[in-house]
């Protein structure tokens, strides 16, 4: 399986979540401009539904249950919600989150605990 669609921990599911609603919101952004600029009404339906159910909702959920096993302060958990607000805030606070030792194994080495799984430390 291509490591980027990795879900075994808590920090991978939640960069895979947090791409995926990137991804959706640039679809959204497309089809806002084919709706607010071509005048297509219908364009925002299908990716509006997508962004919203398929991305947005699971975020959430995956964040908040990311916060919980990775025990998250009240501040980052706050951020990581809010991240999902502006288009590609979930990839802003990934890096971010990545960079300063908040996603576990995911993070550089010294930022976080070290990895559990022996394999990881090596990579």
């Amino acid at each position: 399986m291509p490591k980027f669609l990795d879900v075994s921990t808590p920090a991978k599911r939640f960069r895979l979540v947090a791409f995926w609603e990137a991804v959706t919101w640039a679809a959204l952004l497309v089809a806002m401009f084919f709706k607010w600029v071509l005048g297509h009404e219908e364009a925002v339906k299908i990716p509006g539904m997508v962004h919203g159910v398929a991305a947005f909702i699971p975020f959430v959920i995956i964040a908040l249950l990311t916060a919980r096993s990775l025990k998250w302060n009240l501040t980052t958990t706050f951020w990581a919600l809010v991240s999902s607000v502006p288009p590609f805030g979930s990839v802003v606070f990934e890096r971010w989150a990545v960079r300063t030792g908040k996603l576990g194994e995911l993070s550089a080495p010294g930022t976080a605990a070290p990895a559990a799984d022996p394999a990881l430390s090596r990579a």
